[in-house]
């Protein structure tokens, strides 16, 4: 079974058109409504429509923050890895500082490297490998769609403010509430 078939086992067809077509979609309604389409995927379709459409993104960041450090904190991890959990909660702190200063397109690449690292700590170097996100639908569907969403966006982009906005968000949002 190919990677494309097992994620169609757990999304929908127009789940999966949505986050193939957002990465090339510049115009902010189009990103939004796709984003709101993808956010389908953590059950949220009407929240965050509404986190999307407010200007106000305060109570979102401080969930995400507090649960992603409680989880960073709650990861038990070899000694050899203490200075990466170090760093990883030093980087959510500069990350969110800026976030709430409305700067999402510079901080869009840091997110990726944030819960890569965040994703290192919980499955170790399984993590790295190319079997990784088969093996994350199959122990934790709900976090193996979430990571597949993740994985399917680019590394580093040059998007503007408000699709980074819209991006970042909506992983924000799933780990605000895992």
């Amino acid at each position: 079974m190919t990677k494309s078939n097992l994620i169609g086992e757990f999304v929908e067809p127009e789940i999966i058109s949505a986050v193939e077509k957002i990465k090339d979609v510049a115009d902010v309604q189009e990103v939004n409504s796709l984003a709101v389409t993808i956010s389908r995927l953590f059950n949220a379709e009407k929240i965050f429509a509404e986190i999307l459409a407010g200007s106000d993104d305060s109570k979102l960041i401080s969930s995400f923050k507090k649960n992603l450090t409680l989880l960073i904190q709650k990861t038990w991890v070899e000694k050899d890895d203490e200075t990466v959990k170090e760093q990883v909660l030093y980087n959510l702190e500069q990350f969110c500082a800026y976030i709430e200063a409305g700067k999402y397109a510079d901080e869009y690449s840091r997110f990726g490297h944030i819960l890569s690292d965040v994703v290192y700590l919980m499955f170790g170097p399984t993590s790295k490998e190319p079997i990784f996100e088969e093996y994350s639908l199959r122990i934790d569907p709900e976090f193996g769609v979430f990571w597949w969403y993740i994985q399917n966006l680019p590394e580093k982009a040059n998007f503007s403010e408000q699709k980074s906005r819209a991006l970042l968000l909506l992983g924000m949002y799933f780990l605000a509430n895992y």
